[in-house]
């Protein structure tokens, strides 16, 4: 499997910009004082499945084959992915199957189903909702959907670092959130070929470190998963992001659950913006080594913003 190229983001862009408009990158002088930085945010919670990842799910379907489209498409998500799939699928006219963990955030099964997917429940994580969605997409040969082999999806998603780059030409470092890994890569792969002197960190949750350990020792392994904070939820870390990143990701850092829910009153309190768990994290890794971000300017991708209210609750209460 081979990765994107720079020209398969501008391409996507193409794809993707009759249906999804850009996302803000905004300043925010509280976030400054903050991190000690100049501190941007990626506005990706406005996206109208409130998420990133709608950008690779437009790309994708939109490339489908007329036989591919006939047979519809099914993918196993916590969230984001779904809704992703769900809504691009919608827009063409494509039938879209999920599969999510049981006890999946309700909010996002709702929207999936508002665009018109099946929503089918399967295993207690989202590792075990994929190795169903994988056997059922066999039996019913429909076209699965991997949340980050994928090459189109990557290419979609690195859309978002296009428009960083064209509105704070200046940045000087990017934090992403990772989960399956397919936005860091993505970044990545624009900031590499834009500026390679910007510095690209990736941050997963401490309960949920695969991608992290993977990225470490160069090599796809598997670990715990215990993390409140859906879109970082993944126990293995994942092939072609894993290759990306381990040739062009600069950093990576563990984020505590704290931190995270920390991050998200901060979004609250000082932006002005709601945000969901794998949202913040971005935001709490700045947090965390903001003493190495004296006088920079920096981006954070406010990757997601479907927080449910019990979620946001539990966050306000620390």
């Amino acid at each position: 499997m081979q990765p994107p190229s720079f020209t398969d983001v501008l391409r996507a862009r193409r794809a993707v910009a009759p249906y999804l408009s850009r996302t803000p990158l905004a300043h925010y002088p509280a976030l400054d004082q903050l991190i000690g930085a100049r501190v941007f945010v990626k506005h990706e919670n406005h996206q109208p499945t409130g998420a990133f990842k709608v950008r690779g799910g437009v790309n994708l379907v939109s490339q489908l084959s007329a036989e591919e489209s006939s047979r519809g498409v099914m993918a196993a998500s916590t969230g984001n992915h779904g809704q992703s799939m769900a809504y691009a699928a919608q827009l063409f006219g494509v039938r879209a199957t999920i599969v999510v963990p049981e006890g999946a955030n309700p909010l996002k099964v709702a929207a999936m189903r508002n665009y018109g997917a099946e929503v089918l429940f399967h295993g207690h994580d989202f590792d075990e909702a994929r190795g169903h969605c994988e056997i059922l997409a066999r039996e019913k040969n429909m076209r699965y959907v991997h949340s980050a082999n994928e090459p189109s999806l990557i290419a979609g998603v690195g859309t978002m670092a296009l428009e960083i780059f064209e509105d704070e030409p200046q940045v000087d470092t990017i934090f992403v959130p990772v989960g399956g890994g397919s936005g860091a890569a993505g970044v990545c792969l624009v900031a590499k070929e834009i500026n390679p002197k910007v510095r690209i960190v990736g941050v997963q949750a401490e309960r949920a470190p695969a991608a992290y350990k993977s990225w470490l020792v160069k090599e796809l392994l598997e670990d715990r998963m215990a993390t409140e904070a859906e879109g970082l939820a993944t126990r293995v870390g994942f092939e072609l992001t894993q290759r990306m990143l381990w040739e062009m990701l600069d950093d990576f850092v563990l984020v505590t659950e704290e931190e995270i829910q920390q991050a998200l009153v901060f979004y609250i309190e000082k932006a002005h913006s709601l945000a969901e768990g794998a949202g913040s994290a971005a935001l709490a890794a700045a947090s965390k080594m903001r003493a190495q971000l004296s006088g920079q300017t920096v981006a954070v991708v406010l990757s997601g913003g479907n927080v449910t209210l019990e979620q946001l609750r539990r966050a306000l209460a620390i």
